[in-house]
């Protein structure tokens, strides 16, 4: 954490209503940046998310805009920059879930939801983040931490593997970008959660498989959230094109 209070600077959490992305941002707080929040729907889970970080003694935002949609990115970044300042950090976390089933049962409009929120949606907002940050357009330089799956690499078969799929591609994007950008000041990491407590899952799934990981438990978004913040500051300065895992050795 810095020390006396001092500010970091500021970092954007897109889908920062609820679960991981909302204890992100509350952690980023905690550790010293003023935060940017978006969301799509849930106006009021937003603006308590807010009040938390402002509980801290941060400054923070919250922006209604939807990921799949570039000009509202780009909206969302100019409306954090402009009220919080230039945007240090970036955790890439928006993303949807479809009801569990087998991909034999999966439909067009299923996987272009998915597809284009958690994968499209996540190239956009990393691209969005480049443009700003990058030392190359004048930039100082950033963080951005791509929140993926665990799934993306056990598949999530009979439940989620077009989900698991979207998050697949979230990893090799995070490689692929970190090695692009690494000598214009940008490092870009990866978080997979496993089975963690959170809205994401249908009723009854924790209960079922949340004793499965060999810690025998499900995570919690805190747990989740104090791995990005570690990730965002410069105390993983050494770090960048690494994915990291948080999900109880499974």
């Amino acid at each position: 954490m810095v020390e006396n209070g001092a500010r970091r600077g500021t970092a954007l959490v897109t889908g920062g209503s609820r679960g991981i992305g909302a204890a992100a941002a509350i952690a980023l707080a905690v550790d010293g940046w003023d935060v940017g929040v978006s969301y799509r729907t849930r106006s009021e889970a937003a603006e308590q998310v807010v009040a938390a970080c402002e509980k801290v003694g941060r400054r923070a935002y919250a922006v209604q805009a939807d990921v799949a949609e570039p000009e509202e990115i780009e909206r969302l970044f100019d409306a954090v920059t402009g009220e919080l300042g230039a945007i240090g950090a970036v955790v890439n976390n928006a993303g949807v879930v479809s009801p569990s089933g087998r991909v034999a049962d999966y439909d067009l409009a299923r996987l272009e939801r998915v597809f284009r929120i958690n994968t499209i949606g996540a190239f956009l907002v990393a691209s969005a983040a480049v443009r700003r940050m990058s030392t190359a357009n004048g930039g100082a330089g950033g963080v951005i931490v791509n929140v993926s799956s665990r799934g993306a690499v056990l598949g999530s078969a009979g439940e989620y593997v077009d989900y698991a799929s979207s998050k697949a591609a979230v990893d090799t994007m995070t490689i692929g970008l970190a090695n692009e950008v690494a000598k214009e000041g940008i490092r870009v990491l990866g978080v997979r959660p496993g089975l963690i407590e959170t809205e994401i899952h249908e009723e009854g799934r924790l209960e079922r498989i949340g004793t499965t990981p060999p810690l025998g438990r499900p995570g919690k978004a805190e747990e989740v959230a104090e791995l990005i913040a570690f990730l965002a500051s410069d105390r993983s300065s050494y770090m960048t094109g690494s994915m990291v895992d948080v999900a109880g050795g499974r």
